[in-house]
Protein backbone atom coordinates (compact mmCIF):
# COMPACT_ATOMS: atom_id res chain seq x y z
CA UNK A 1 0.00 0.00 0.00
CA UNK A 2 1.69 3.25 -1.13
CA UNK A 3 2.76 5.90 1.40
CA UNK A 4 1.28 9.32 0.75
CA UNK A 5 3.33 12.42 1.58
CA UNK A 6 1.16 15.33 2.71
CA UNK A 7 2.61 18.84 2.62
CA UNK A 8 1.93 20.87 5.75
CA UNK A 9 2.99 23.94 7.71
CA UNK A 10 3.99 24.20 11.39
CA UNK A 11 1.67 25.27 14.19
CA UNK A 12 3.21 27.53 16.81
CA UNK A 13 1.41 26.07 19.85
CA UNK A 14 2.49 22.43 20.02
CA UNK A 15 4.83 22.57 23.02
CA UNK A 16 3.90 19.67 25.35
CA UNK A 17 3.15 20.48 28.99
CA UNK A 18 3.82 18.29 32.02
CA UNK A 19 1.39 15.67 30.62
CA UNK A 20 1.65 16.03 26.86
CA UNK A 21 -0.17 18.34 24.45
CA UNK A 22 -3.62 19.46 25.59
CA UNK A 23 -5.93 21.73 23.64
CA UNK A 24 -9.60 22.16 22.91
CA UNK A 25 -11.11 19.47 20.67
CA UNK A 26 -11.68 22.00 17.89
CA UNK A 27 -7.94 22.76 17.84
CA UNK A 28 -7.13 19.09 17.29
CA UNK A 29 -9.82 18.86 14.62
CA UNK A 30 -8.16 21.56 12.52
CA UNK A 31 -6.65 20.17 9.30
CA UNK A 32 -3.15 18.73 9.84
CA UNK A 33 -3.00 19.67 13.56
CA UNK A 34 -3.00 16.17 15.07
CA UNK A 35 -1.14 14.77 12.06
CA UNK A 36 1.66 17.30 12.50
CA UNK A 37 2.15 16.46 16.15
CA UNK A 38 2.10 12.69 15.62
CA UNK A 39 4.61 12.97 12.78
CA UNK A 40 6.75 15.21 15.01
CA UNK A 41 6.78 12.43 17.61
CA UNK A 42 7.87 9.83 15.06
CA UNK A 43 10.45 12.17 13.51
CA UNK A 44 12.01 12.58 16.98
CA UNK A 45 12.41 8.82 17.51
CA UNK A 46 14.99 6.41 16.16
CA UNK A 47 14.94 2.68 15.53
CA UNK A 48 11.19 2.04 15.59
CA UNK A 49 10.91 0.35 12.19
CA UNK A 50 9.04 -2.92 12.64
CA UNK A 51 8.59 -2.29 16.37
CA UNK A 52 5.46 -2.48 18.59
CA UNK A 53 3.53 0.59 19.69
CA UNK A 54 0.75 0.62 22.34
CA UNK A 55 -2.11 2.97 21.49
CA UNK A 56 -5.25 3.85 23.40
CA UNK A 57 -7.22 6.54 25.15
CA UNK A 58 -9.80 7.39 27.76
CA UNK A 59 -12.77 7.36 25.36
CA UNK A 60 -13.37 11.09 25.39
CA UNK A 61 -14.83 12.92 22.39
CA UNK A 62 -12.56 12.67 19.29
CA UNK A 63 -10.77 9.59 20.67
CA UNK A 64 -11.94 7.22 17.92
CA UNK A 65 -11.26 9.64 15.07
CA UNK A 66 -7.78 10.40 16.41
CA UNK A 67 -6.98 6.68 16.73
CA UNK A 68 -7.75 6.08 13.06
CA UNK A 69 -5.51 8.96 12.00
CA UNK A 70 -2.65 7.68 14.15
CA UNK A 71 -3.00 4.13 12.84
CA UNK A 72 -2.56 5.35 9.26
CA UNK A 73 0.42 7.56 10.13
CA UNK A 74 2.08 4.75 12.13
CA UNK A 75 1.64 2.37 9.20
CA UNK A 76 3.16 4.89 6.80
CA UNK A 77 6.14 5.47 9.10
CA UNK A 78 7.02 1.79 9.37
CA UNK A 79 5.86 0.53 12.74
CA UNK A 80 5.35 -3.22 12.63
CA UNK A 81 2.63 -3.73 15.20
CA UNK A 82 0.13 -1.73 17.24
CA UNK A 83 -1.77 -3.04 20.25
CA UNK A 84 -4.89 -1.10 21.17
CA UNK A 85 -7.89 -1.69 23.39
CA UNK A 86 -11.35 -2.66 22.21
CA UNK A 87 -13.32 0.51 21.36
CA UNK A 88 -9.96 2.30 21.47
CA UNK A 89 -10.06 2.29 25.27
CA UNK A 90 -7.01 1.97 27.50
CA UNK A 91 -6.51 3.67 30.83
CA UNK A 92 -3.20 5.50 31.19
CA UNK A 93 -1.82 2.98 33.73
CA UNK A 94 -2.99 0.14 31.47
CA UNK A 95 -0.97 1.62 28.59
CA UNK A 96 2.09 1.66 30.84
CA UNK A 97 1.49 -1.94 31.91
CA UNK A 98 1.07 -3.11 28.29
CA UNK A 99 4.25 -1.36 27.17
CA UNK A 100 6.15 -3.17 29.90
CA UNK A 101 4.48 -6.57 29.37
CA UNK A 102 5.04 -6.59 25.59
CA UNK A 103 8.40 -4.80 25.75
CA UNK A 104 7.01 -2.33 23.28
CA UNK A 105 9.00 0.46 21.72
CA UNK A 106 6.63 2.98 23.32
CA UNK A 107 3.04 4.11 23.43
CA UNK A 108 0.69 6.95 22.61
CA UNK A 109 -1.98 7.93 25.15
CA UNK A 110 -4.99 9.95 24.01
CA UNK A 111 -6.30 11.78 27.03
CA UNK A 112 -6.60 15.13 28.75
CA UNK A 113 -6.74 13.28 32.07
CA UNK A 114 -9.02 15.03 34.57
CA UNK A 115 -10.09 17.79 32.15
CA UNK A 116 -13.68 17.94 30.90
CA UNK A 117 -14.63 16.21 27.62
CA UNK A 118 -17.02 16.89 24.76
CA UNK A 119 -17.13 18.79 21.45
CA UNK A 120 -16.38 22.11 23.18
CA UNK A 121 -13.99 20.71 25.77
CA UNK A 122 -10.50 19.21 25.92
CA UNK A 123 -8.42 16.60 24.14
CA UNK A 124 -4.83 15.52 24.64
CA UNK A 125 -2.01 13.32 23.41
CA UNK A 126 1.29 12.24 24.93
CA UNK A 127 4.07 9.81 24.12
CA UNK A 128 5.35 7.20 26.58
CA UNK A 129 8.77 5.61 26.21
CA UNK A 130 9.81 1.97 26.46
CA UNK A 131 9.82 1.87 30.27
CA UNK A 132 6.08 2.67 30.17
CA UNK A 133 6.48 6.20 31.50
CA UNK A 134 5.95 9.67 30.04
CA UNK A 135 8.60 10.97 27.67
CA UNK A 136 11.41 12.86 29.45
CA UNK A 137 11.94 16.56 28.86
CA UNK A 138 14.76 15.94 26.39
CA UNK A 139 12.35 14.07 24.11
CA UNK A 140 9.37 16.40 24.56
CA UNK A 141 11.64 19.33 23.74
CA UNK A 142 12.79 17.53 20.58
CA UNK A 143 9.16 16.87 19.60
CA UNK A 144 8.32 20.52 20.05
CA UNK A 145 11.33 21.67 18.04
CA UNK A 146 10.36 19.33 15.22
CA UNK A 147 6.78 20.63 15.31
CA UNK A 148 8.08 24.16 14.63
CA UNK A 149 9.83 23.02 11.44
CA UNK A 150 7.64 20.24 10.04
CA UNK A 151 6.73 20.53 6.37
CA UNK A 152 5.25 17.09 5.64
CA UNK A 153 3.71 14.05 7.25
CA UNK A 154 3.30 10.48 6.03
CA UNK A 155 0.03 8.57 5.82
CA UNK A 156 -1.70 5.89 3.77
CA UNK A 157 -5.17 5.74 2.32
CA UNK A 158 -7.06 3.03 4.19
CA UNK A 159 -10.58 2.56 5.51
CA UNK A 160 -11.19 2.91 9.24
CA UNK A 161 -10.33 -0.13 11.33
CA UNK A 162 -13.12 -1.90 13.25
CA UNK A 163 -12.20 -1.23 16.87
CA UNK A 164 -15.35 -2.76 18.35
CA UNK A 165 -14.14 -6.36 18.41
CA UNK A 166 -10.97 -8.05 19.62
CA UNK A 167 -8.78 -9.66 17.01
CA UNK A 168 -6.03 -8.95 14.49
CA UNK A 169 -6.18 -6.94 11.27
CA UNK A 170 -3.76 -5.09 9.03
CA UNK A 171 -3.29 -1.60 7.67
CA UNK A 172 -0.70 -1.93 4.95
CA UNK A 173 2.26 -3.71 6.54
CA UNK A 174 1.12 -2.75 10.05
CA UNK A 175 -0.42 -5.50 12.20
CA UNK A 176 -3.08 -4.19 14.57
CA UNK A 177 -4.09 -6.30 17.58
CA UNK A 178 -7.27 -5.22 19.34
CA UNK A 179 -7.31 -6.59 22.88
CA UNK A 180 -9.58 -6.66 25.90
CA UNK A 181 -8.51 -3.37 27.54
CA UNK A 182 -8.97 -4.69 31.08
CA UNK A 183 -7.68 -8.28 31.21
CA UNK A 184 -3.90 -7.78 31.35
CA UNK A 185 -4.18 -4.96 33.86
CA UNK A 186 -6.55 -6.92 36.11
CA UNK A 187 -4.26 -9.96 35.98
CA UNK A 188 -1.35 -7.78 37.12
CA UNK A 189 -3.36 -6.45 40.06
CA UNK A 190 -3.99 -10.03 41.20
CA UNK A 191 -0.22 -10.55 41.50
CA UNK A 192 0.18 -7.49 43.76
CA UNK A 193 -2.75 -7.71 46.18
CA UNK A 194 -4.34 -10.38 48.36
CA UNK A 195 -7.54 -10.84 46.38
CA UNK A 196 -8.70 -13.72 48.60
CA UNK A 197 -8.49 -11.53 51.69
CA UNK A 198 -10.31 -8.67 49.99
CA UNK A 199 -13.00 -11.12 48.84
CA UNK A 200 -13.53 -12.08 52.48
CA UNK A 201 -13.97 -8.40 53.32
CA UNK A 202 -16.92 -8.21 50.93
CA UNK A 203 -18.22 -11.70 51.71
CA UNK A 204 -19.12 -11.04 55.36
CA UNK A 205 -21.86 -8.63 54.31
CA UNK A 206 -20.76 -5.99 56.83
CA UNK A 207 -18.47 -4.09 54.48
CA UNK A 208 -19.73 -1.87 51.68
CA UNK A 209 -18.08 0.58 49.33
CA UNK A 210 -18.82 2.88 46.43
CA UNK A 211 -16.48 3.49 43.51
CA UNK A 212 -17.29 6.49 41.32
CA UNK A 213 -15.78 6.02 37.85
CA UNK A 214 -17.10 9.47 36.85
CA UNK A 215 -18.37 8.13 33.47
CA UNK A 216 -14.76 7.73 32.39
CA UNK A 217 -12.35 4.98 31.42
CA UNK A 218 -11.91 3.33 34.83
CA UNK A 219 -15.51 2.03 34.87
CA UNK A 220 -14.84 -1.24 32.98
CA UNK A 221 -11.68 -1.85 35.04
CA UNK A 222 -13.46 -1.28 38.36
CA UNK A 223 -16.44 -3.43 37.42
CA UNK A 224 -14.24 -6.35 36.35
CA UNK A 225 -11.97 -6.19 39.39
CA UNK A 226 -14.30 -5.05 42.18
CA UNK A 227 -17.59 -6.62 41.16
CA UNK A 228 -16.43 -9.69 39.23
CA UNK A 229 -13.09 -10.79 40.65
CA UNK A 230 -13.53 -9.53 44.23
CA UNK A 231 -17.24 -10.16 44.61
CA UNK A 232 -18.40 -6.67 45.51
CA UNK A 233 -22.18 -6.33 45.02
CA UNK A 234 -23.43 -5.18 41.62
CA UNK A 235 -23.85 -1.43 41.74
CA UNK A 236 -20.70 -0.89 43.83
CA UNK A 237 -19.30 0.90 40.78
CA UNK A 238 -21.37 3.95 39.86
CA UNK A 239 -21.14 5.96 36.63
CA UNK A 240 -19.19 3.02 35.24
CA UNK A 241 -19.97 3.44 31.54
CA UNK A 242 -17.33 5.52 29.70
CA UNK A 243 -19.05 8.37 27.85
CA UNK A 244 -17.53 10.71 25.23
CA UNK A 245 -18.44 13.73 27.36
CA UNK A 246 -17.98 11.97 30.72
CA UNK A 247 -21.66 12.57 31.37
CA UNK A 248 -21.13 16.32 31.29
CA UNK A 249 -19.10 16.20 34.49
CA UNK A 250 -15.56 17.18 35.32
CA UNK A 251 -13.71 13.87 35.87
CA UNK A 252 -11.38 15.13 38.58
CA UNK A 253 -11.57 13.06 41.79
CA UNK A 254 -11.47 15.82 44.37
CA UNK A 255 -13.84 17.32 46.93
CA UNK A 256 -15.29 19.78 44.41
CA UNK A 257 -15.78 17.72 41.25
CA UNK A 258 -16.75 14.47 43.01
CA UNK A 259 -19.28 16.34 45.12
CA UNK A 260 -22.02 13.69 44.80
CA UNK A 261 -19.73 11.02 46.24
CA UNK A 262 -18.58 13.37 48.98
CA UNK A 263 -22.19 14.18 49.86
CA UNK A 264 -22.99 10.45 50.05
CA UNK A 265 -20.09 9.83 52.41
CA UNK A 266 -21.09 12.79 54.59
CA UNK A 267 -24.75 11.75 54.63
CA UNK A 268 -26.72 9.27 56.69
CA UNK A 269 -25.75 5.57 56.54
CA UNK A 270 -22.84 5.97 54.09
CA UNK A 271 -20.80 3.02 52.81
CA UNK A 272 -17.76 1.96 54.85
CA UNK A 273 -15.38 3.16 52.14
CA UNK A 274 -15.51 5.14 48.91
CA UNK A 275 -13.20 6.08 46.07
CA UNK A 276 -13.20 7.90 42.76
CA UNK A 277 -10.93 7.96 39.74
CA UNK A 278 -10.42 10.45 36.94
CA UNK A 279 -10.83 10.61 33.17
CA UNK A 280 -7.91 8.37 32.21
CA UNK A 281 -7.70 6.33 35.41
CA UNK A 282 -4.43 7.57 36.86
CA UNK A 283 -5.76 9.59 39.83
CA UNK A 284 -7.68 8.61 42.92
CA UNK A 285 -9.52 9.99 45.91
CA UNK A 286 -10.32 7.79 48.90
CA UNK A 287 -12.87 8.54 51.62
CA UNK A 288 -14.22 7.06 54.81
CA UNK A 289 -17.60 7.98 56.30
CA UNK A 290 -17.36 11.72 57.04
CA UNK A 291 -13.60 11.44 56.58
CA UNK A 292 -11.50 12.76 53.70
CA UNK A 293 -8.01 11.30 53.20
CA UNK A 294 -5.51 13.79 51.83
CA UNK A 295 -3.35 12.38 48.99
CA UNK A 296 -0.19 13.09 51.00
CA UNK A 297 -1.57 11.19 53.97
CA UNK A 298 -2.66 8.39 51.64
CA UNK A 299 0.88 7.96 50.25
CA UNK A 300 2.32 8.00 53.77
CA UNK A 301 -0.17 5.40 55.05
CA UNK A 302 0.49 3.11 52.09
CA UNK A 303 4.24 3.32 52.67
CA UNK A 304 3.91 2.68 56.40
CA UNK A 305 1.71 -0.39 55.82
CA UNK A 306 3.24 -1.81 52.64
CA UNK A 307 4.48 -4.88 54.49
CA UNK A 308 0.84 -6.02 54.75
CA UNK A 309 0.45 -6.21 50.96
CA UNK A 310 1.87 -9.25 49.09
CA UNK A 311 3.44 -7.29 46.24
CA UNK A 312 5.39 -5.09 48.67
CA UNK A 313 5.88 -7.39 51.66
CA UNK A 314 9.65 -7.71 51.13
CA UNK A 315 10.11 -4.01 51.85
CA UNK A 316 10.46 -0.70 50.05
CA UNK A 317 13.70 0.41 48.43
CA UNK A 318 12.68 4.04 48.83
CA UNK A 319 9.86 6.52 48.28
CA UNK A 320 9.45 9.76 46.36
CA UNK A 321 7.04 12.67 46.24
CA UNK A 322 6.74 15.79 44.14
CA UNK A 323 8.03 18.93 45.81
CA UNK A 324 4.60 20.53 46.49
CA UNK A 325 3.27 17.30 48.04
CA UNK A 326 2.88 16.98 51.80
CA UNK A 327 6.03 15.81 53.58
CA UNK A 328 4.06 13.20 55.53
CA UNK A 329 5.77 10.36 53.67
CA UNK A 330 9.19 11.79 54.60
CA UNK A 331 8.55 10.87 58.23
CA UNK A 332 7.65 7.32 57.25
CA UNK A 333 10.84 7.03 55.21
CA UNK A 334 12.88 8.21 58.21
CA UNK A 335 11.17 5.59 60.38
CA UNK A 336 11.84 2.84 57.83
CA UNK A 337 15.39 4.07 57.22
CA UNK A 338 14.87 4.27 53.45
CA UNK A 339 15.57 7.14 51.02
CA UNK A 340 12.92 9.76 50.26
CA UNK A 341 13.31 11.81 47.08
CA UNK A 342 11.74 15.18 46.34
CA UNK A 343 11.11 15.75 42.62
CA UNK A 344 9.44 18.38 40.43
CA UNK A 345 5.75 17.95 39.58
CA UNK A 346 5.23 15.51 36.69
CA UNK A 347 5.25 11.73 36.82
CA UNK A 348 8.12 11.51 34.35
CA UNK A 349 10.50 12.60 37.12
CA UNK A 350 9.81 9.39 39.04
CA UNK A 351 10.74 7.21 36.05
CA UNK A 352 14.52 7.21 36.46
CA UNK A 353 14.22 6.55 40.21
CA UNK A 354 11.90 3.60 39.56
CA UNK A 355 14.04 2.19 36.76
CA UNK A 356 17.15 2.43 38.93
CA UNK A 357 15.41 0.58 41.77
CA UNK A 358 15.84 3.52 44.12
CA UNK A 359 12.14 3.78 44.97
CA UNK A 360 9.13 1.47 45.20
CA UNK A 361 6.28 3.91 45.95
CA UNK A 362 5.73 7.48 44.79
CA UNK A 363 3.01 10.09 44.73
CA UNK A 364 1.84 13.62 44.04
CA UNK A 365 -0.57 15.88 45.87
CA UNK A 366 -2.78 16.05 42.76
CA UNK A 367 -4.38 12.72 43.71
CA UNK A 368 -1.75 10.56 42.04
CA UNK A 369 -0.11 7.52 43.64
CA UNK A 370 1.85 4.67 42.10
CA UNK A 371 4.60 2.09 42.42
CA UNK A 372 7.20 0.15 40.48
CA UNK A 373 4.49 -2.02 38.86
CA UNK A 374 4.07 0.70 36.19
CA UNK A 375 5.55 4.03 35.19
CA UNK A 376 2.35 6.03 35.53
CA UNK A 377 0.29 6.92 38.56
CA UNK A 378 -2.54 4.46 38.99
CA UNK A 379 -5.89 5.31 40.57
CA UNK A 380 -7.45 1.85 40.81
CA UNK A 381 -4.18 0.37 42.07
CA UNK A 382 -4.27 2.83 44.99
CA UNK A 383 -7.88 1.88 45.79
CA UNK A 384 -6.95 -1.82 45.81
CA UNK A 385 -4.00 -1.05 48.08
CA UNK A 386 -6.41 0.60 50.52
CA UNK A 387 -8.83 -2.33 50.33
CA UNK A 388 -5.96 -4.70 51.09
CA UNK A 389 -5.08 -2.62 54.17
CA UNK A 390 -8.69 -2.51 55.33
CA UNK A 391 -8.90 -6.30 55.00
CA UNK A 392 -5.55 -6.94 56.68
CA UNK A 393 -5.99 -4.55 59.60
CA UNK A 394 -9.75 -4.97 60.03
CA UNK A 395 -10.07 -1.30 60.86
CA UNK A 396 -11.84 1.58 59.18
CA UNK A 397 -9.96 3.98 56.94
CA UNK A 398 -10.38 6.71 59.55
CA UNK A 399 -8.97 4.50 62.32
CA UNK A 400 -5.95 3.65 60.18
CA UNK A 401 -5.24 7.31 59.37
CA UNK A 402 -5.75 8.54 62.94
CA UNK A 403 -3.41 5.88 64.29
CA UNK A 404 -0.90 6.97 61.67
CA UNK A 405 -1.18 10.58 62.84
CA UNK A 406 -0.78 9.45 66.42
CA UNK A 407 2.51 7.78 65.55
CA UNK A 408 3.98 10.19 62.99
CA UNK A 409 2.13 13.47 63.59
CA UNK A 410 -0.16 15.22 61.12
CA UNK A 411 0.86 17.35 58.16
CA UNK A 412 -1.99 19.81 57.61
CA UNK A 413 -2.03 20.49 53.89
CA UNK A 414 -4.19 22.31 51.35
CA UNK A 415 -4.00 23.39 47.72
CA UNK A 416 -5.78 26.48 46.40
CA UNK A 417 -6.32 26.68 42.63
CA UNK A 418 -7.01 29.93 40.79
CA UNK A 419 -8.18 28.82 37.35
CA UNK A 420 -8.52 30.60 34.01
CA UNK A 421 -6.19 33.46 34.89
CA UNK A 422 -4.71 35.73 32.28
CA UNK A 423 -1.46 33.92 31.53
CA UNK A 424 0.63 37.07 31.18
CA UNK A 425 -0.62 38.50 34.47
CA UNK A 426 -0.05 35.23 36.30
CA UNK A 427 3.48 34.90 34.98
CA UNK A 428 4.21 38.54 35.82
CA UNK A 429 3.05 37.96 39.40
CA UNK A 430 5.40 35.02 39.85
CA UNK A 431 8.26 36.81 38.09
CA UNK A 432 7.89 39.69 40.54
CA UNK A 433 7.91 37.22 43.43
CA UNK A 434 11.04 35.52 42.08
CA UNK A 435 12.81 38.88 41.99
CA UNK A 436 11.95 39.43 45.66
CA UNK A 437 13.02 36.02 46.96
CA UNK A 438 16.45 37.10 48.12
CA UNK A 439 14.94 39.81 50.35
CA UNK A 440 12.29 37.63 52.02
CA UNK A 441 14.36 35.67 54.60
CA UNK A 442 14.15 37.42 57.95
CA UNK A 443 10.90 39.24 57.16
CA UNK A 444 8.04 38.97 59.64
CA UNK A 445 4.60 37.84 58.46
CA UNK A 446 2.27 38.19 61.42
CA UNK A 447 3.63 35.76 64.01
CA UNK A 448 5.84 34.04 61.43
CA UNK A 449 9.37 34.76 60.23
CA UNK A 450 10.51 33.76 56.76
CA UNK A 451 13.51 31.41 56.94
CA UNK A 452 14.06 30.40 53.30
CA UNK A 453 12.84 31.49 49.87
CA UNK A 454 13.86 29.94 46.55
CA UNK A 455 12.74 28.61 43.17
CA UNK A 456 13.01 24.83 43.31
CA UNK A 457 15.68 23.25 41.11
CA UNK A 458 16.11 19.48 40.72
CA UNK A 459 19.17 17.50 39.71
CA UNK A 460 18.20 13.98 38.66
CA UNK A 461 20.29 11.66 40.86
CA UNK A 462 20.38 8.97 38.17
CA UNK A 463 21.22 10.82 34.94
CA UNK A 464 22.33 14.22 36.28
CA UNK A 465 19.88 16.32 34.23
CA UNK A 466 18.82 19.63 35.82
CA UNK A 467 15.29 21.06 35.89
CA UNK A 468 14.94 24.66 37.05
CA UNK A 469 12.05 27.00 37.92
CA UNK A 470 9.93 24.16 39.30
CA UNK A 471 8.03 26.14 41.93
CA UNK A 472 8.59 29.02 44.34
CA UNK A 473 9.08 27.87 47.93
CA UNK A 474 8.69 30.00 51.05
CA UNK A 475 9.76 28.36 54.33
CA UNK A 476 9.17 29.75 57.82
CA UNK A 477 11.07 29.38 61.08
CA UNK A 478 8.14 27.33 62.42
CA UNK A 479 8.56 24.75 59.67
CA UNK A 480 5.44 25.92 57.81
CA UNK A 481 5.78 26.38 54.07
CA UNK A 482 4.08 27.86 51.02
CA UNK A 483 4.63 26.81 47.39
CA UNK A 484 3.50 28.68 44.26
CA UNK A 485 3.50 27.26 40.76
CA UNK A 486 1.62 27.52 37.48
CA UNK A 487 0.02 24.27 36.35
CA UNK A 488 0.83 22.77 32.96
CA UNK A 489 -2.35 20.66 32.62
CA UNK A 490 -4.92 23.24 31.52
CA UNK A 491 -5.94 24.26 28.01
CA UNK A 492 -7.05 27.87 28.55
CA UNK A 493 -5.37 30.70 30.41
CA UNK A 494 -3.26 29.83 33.42
CA UNK A 495 -3.95 27.99 36.67
CA UNK A 496 -2.10 29.24 39.73
CA UNK A 497 -1.69 26.58 42.40
CA UNK A 498 -0.77 27.59 45.91
CA UNK A 499 0.16 24.92 48.46
CA UNK A 500 0.22 25.45 52.24
CA UNK A 501 1.54 22.98 54.82
CA UNK A 502 2.08 22.86 58.57
CA UNK A 503 3.28 19.95 60.70
CA UNK A 504 1.48 19.26 63.97
CA UNK A 505 3.02 16.60 66.24
CA UNK A 506 0.45 16.86 69.06
CA UNK A 507 -2.52 14.49 68.78
CA UNK A 508 -4.76 16.90 70.66
CA UNK A 509 -4.60 19.34 67.75
CA UNK A 510 -5.28 16.83 64.97
CA UNK A 511 -9.08 17.17 64.88
CA UNK A 512 -9.29 20.66 63.39
CA UNK A 513 -9.87 21.09 59.66
CA UNK A 514 -6.99 21.88 57.33
CA UNK A 515 -8.49 25.26 56.40
CA UNK A 516 -8.73 26.22 60.08
CA UNK A 517 -5.27 24.95 60.95
CA UNK A 518 -3.76 26.78 57.97
CA UNK A 519 -5.78 30.01 58.13
CA UNK A 520 -2.83 32.25 59.02
CA UNK A 521 -0.61 30.61 56.44
CA UNK A 522 -3.29 31.06 53.77
CA UNK A 523 -3.44 34.77 54.58
CA UNK A 524 0.36 34.99 54.39
CA UNK A 525 0.34 33.26 51.00
CA UNK A 526 -2.03 35.87 49.60
CA UNK A 527 -0.04 38.75 51.09
CA UNK A 528 3.39 37.57 49.93
CA UNK A 529 2.36 37.06 46.30
CA UNK A 530 -0.34 39.73 46.13
CA UNK A 531 -2.76 37.19 44.67
CA UNK A 532 -5.92 39.26 45.07
CA UNK A 533 -4.30 42.39 43.71
CA UNK A 534 -2.82 40.68 40.66
CA UNK A 535 -5.67 38.34 39.77
CA UNK A 536 -8.73 40.20 41.00
CA UNK A 537 -9.83 36.99 42.73
CA UNK A 538 -11.01 37.11 46.33
CA UNK A 539 -10.96 33.32 46.73
CA UNK A 540 -9.70 30.26 44.85
CA UNK A 541 -11.85 28.32 42.40
CA UNK A 542 -10.94 24.92 43.88
CA UNK A 543 -9.76 24.03 47.38
CA UNK A 544 -8.41 20.55 48.10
Amino acid sequence: MPVRIVETSPFSDQRPGTSGLRKKVKVFQAPHYLENFVQSIFDSLEGFAGQTLILGGDGRYHNREALQIILRIAAANGFGRIITGRDGLLSTPAVSCLIRKHRAFGGIVLSASHNAAGPEEDFGIKYNIDNGGPAPEKLTNAIYQRSTQIDRYLTIDHADVDLDHTGICRVGNLEIEIVDPVADYADLMETLFDFDRIKDLFADGQFSMCFDAMSAVTGPYAREILEQRLGAPAGTVIRGEPLPDFGGGHPDPNLIHARELVAMMNGTAPPKFAAASDGDGDRNMVLGPNFYINPGDSLAVLAANAHLVPGYATGLSGVARSMPTSAAVDRVADHLAIPCYETPTGWKFFGNLLDAGRITLCGEESFGTGSNHAREKDGLWAVLFWLNLLAARMQSAEEIVRQHWGKFGRNFFTRHDYEGLDAANAEAMLSRLRNELAALPGQRMGSETVKTADDFSYTDPVEGSISTNQGIRIGFESGDRIVYRLSGTGTEGATLRVYMERYEPHAGAHDQSSQTALAKLIANANEIAGISAHTGRSRPDVIT
